[in-house]
């Protein structure tokens, strides 16, 4: 049985002459060790030099370019890789273009065989990776997100009409990834690491991969520093640390995103850096949370990546990926990170959308196989760094919207199995007047009171167990016509905790402030107030806290615990300062 011959063509201005086919037919000969049928055809577009394609049509995979654009390509792809290799570039250029000889290296190619809603079918490029950008002829680029046998499925970043059939493409040899610095902080980019906020040019520090694989538990040390939120439910029943995975969930305008705001807005001179990822949000609602931002002076130290709903299904795909790779690059800088994932129910439904265009078979309730794995590789690559690694750490509070309640879907369920906690925001309780309106009893912190200092364990550790007993009697209540005196308190008890963890919105409370101000619940001087002036009698001892005893709370901020001289001065202000509120209540009825 003859040899099956080698199907190449030359491109080219003019026509070779018999002697330089001859020369080709050889090369390729000596180079694959089979016979060639070689053609050659004008390409006007060539100024000069030549091309030569092995394969034809849908099934070329290989081209030698030696063309001037070739040879600058070679040149390029030099310099390039000389730049990364070394800092001292001026030397290593001069010397780079001194000895640059051209060499004849085959690269490959692909075709694209057919484009629509932003996915790319491609033939060839038989050594393309998953997640590597590939260039189409006319720059468009675009990411490897589906390999198949004899084609591989690629989504394209630019909008529709981008890329048409038949058009050329060529593997980049690098994998998606963003441009990294902090020259980003106070600015608000696309999932590209592009500005979108007509502040001009961002300068980069580095490029990190938007996938990356999460760090071993070597890597890693305990969640034991705390994430301070301001806000006293969250802090005083379910401490977030710095490298946990706090998820937040409810119904739509429950506040989710009110959470994780105050959470940045009370990180403001703590040193840490805030990533904010709007993904599938209103381009009107992220422009508002950045006027929030702007105006609490926490843009300085926030980057906010937004993937709008009006952006391609591609974009809010990668954006969580690409917010997380710039959350890596300080982390790994030994800094502490929070980055929030607003929210990761429309980056599953932008996902599913991709995976159907792809022709993935759906699974269970219509969501791809994989989309668990989808948000699981995404939170683990939050952590607390090991000290020989920088002890840097990114804590991660994804958000995720729930239909009528419901945290038994599918994705609740899977994001909830991932994460060390979720907080759960009720709509009977925002809509009762409960600001936060975090659900007690579903709500938890699997890191728990590690995250907490020692002040906080002290004054909060029976609120939690006291507020679930509140809401357990307060619905049996209703229909009871007489009660013990011992229900009676737990009553009138809930009652004011429940008022006193009413916050309004963008206040977080500092560290210290949380402690003095649970500490007047959890110890009954609240009792003998009505539940109504709750937040007047708490808002009026923290000022004269702050205006006659700052000592209380510089002790707890410095030391961090309660001495039992300091809960002596405490209890006694407390005792004379509900006095005195008393009195002047029965002064003003009088």
């Amino acid at each position: 049985m003859s040899e099956q011959k080698l199907q190449a063509r030359v491109y080219s201005r003019t026509a070779p002459t018999e002697e330089q086919l001859a020369q080709l037919r050889d090369f390729l000969h000596q180079k694959y060790q089979r016979p060639v049928n070689l053609h050659w055809e004008r390409d006007d577009r060539m100024k000069d030099g030549f091309r030569l394609e092995l394969g034809e049509g849908e099934s070329r995979e290989l081209v030698y370019d030696w063309s001037s654009s070739g040879k600058s390509r070679q040149l390029k792809d030099k310099i390039a890789a000389a730049i990364r290799s070394r800092s001292d570039v001026i030397p290593l250029l001069r010397k780079t273009l001194e000895d640059f000889q051209p060499e004849a290296s085959a690269t490959e190619i692909g075709t694209v065989l057919s484009y629509g809603d932003g996915i790319a079918e491609v033939s060839g490029l038989p050594g393309a990776e998953y997640g590597e950008i590939l260039i189409f002829e006319n720059g468009v680029r675009g990411m490897v997100l589906d390999l198949k046998e004899k084609s591989i499925g690629c989504v394209v970043f630019a909008g529709e009409a981008a890329v048409q059939a038949g058009s050329v493409v060529l593997r980049s040899g690098r994998s998606a990834g963003i441009p990294v610095g902090d020259a980003f902080l106070g600015r608000v980019i696309d999932p590209l690491g592009a500005p979108i906020d007509g502040k001009g040019k961002i300068s980069e520090s580095d490029y990190y991969p938007i996938e990356a694989p999460a760090p071993g538990i070597i890597d890693r040390q305990p969640v034991d520093k705390p994430m301070q939120t301001g806000l006293l439910a969250i802090d005083s029943m379910f401490p977030i640390g710095r490298g946990q995975r706090e998820l937040i969930i409810g119904d739509r305008q429950t506040g989710k995103t009110a959470i994780a705001l105050d959470t940045i807005l009370n990180q403001k001179d703590q040193n840490v850096v805030c990533i904010y990822v709007a993904i599938g949000q209103k381009a009107s609602s992220v422009a508002q949370l950045v006027q929030t931002l702007q105006e609490h002076d926490a843009l300085r130290y926030t980057i906010v990546l937004c993937a709008a709903a009006s952006d391609s299904a591609t974009l809010q795909y990668i954006a969580p990926y690409a917010g997380c790779a710039m959350g890596e690059y300080f982390m790994h800088q030994g800094r502490d990170v929070l980055i929030v994932y607003d929210d990761l129910s429309k980056h599953a439904v932008a996902y599913r959308a991709l995976s159907l265009l792809l022709k993935r078979s759906p699974g269970r309730e219509a969501y791809p196989g994989d989309v668990f794995y989808l948000h699981s590789r995404l939170l683990e690559r939050a952590a607390h760094l090991a000290d020989h690694l920088g002890g840097g750490s990114m804590t991660a509070l994804p958000i995720v919207e729930t239909q009528a309640g419901d945290v038994s879907a599918y994705i609740p369920t899977n994001i909830i199995s991932i994460t060390d906690g979720q907080i759960f925001l009720e709509s009977s309780l925002f809509f009762a007047g409960q600001r936060p309106a975090v659900n007690v009893g579903i709500s938890v912190s699997r890191v728990g009171s590690a995250a907490q200092i020692k002040a906080m364990k002290q004054v909060a550790g029976k609120i939690k167990l006291e507020l679930a007993q509140y809401r357990e009697m307060a619905s049996f209540a209703k229909f009871a016509s007489d009660m013990d005196a011992s229900t009676k308190r737990l009553i009138s008890r809930g009652e004011r905790l429940t008022e006193l963890l009413k916050q309004p919105v963008y206040h977080p409370m500092p560290v210290a402030e949380e402690v003095v101000a649970i500490f007047a619940g959890v110890r009954g001087y609240l009792d003998k107030i009505e539940v109504s002036e709750t937040a007047d009698f708490e808002n009026r001892a923290l000022a004269e806290i702050r205006a006659a005893h700052e000592d209380f709370l510089r002790e707890i901020d410095e030391k961090k615990v309660i001495s039992e001289e300091l809960d002596k001065k405490i209890g006694d202000f407390y005792a004379a300062f509900t006095d005195n509120y008393l009195a002047d209540k029965r002064q003003k009825a009088a």
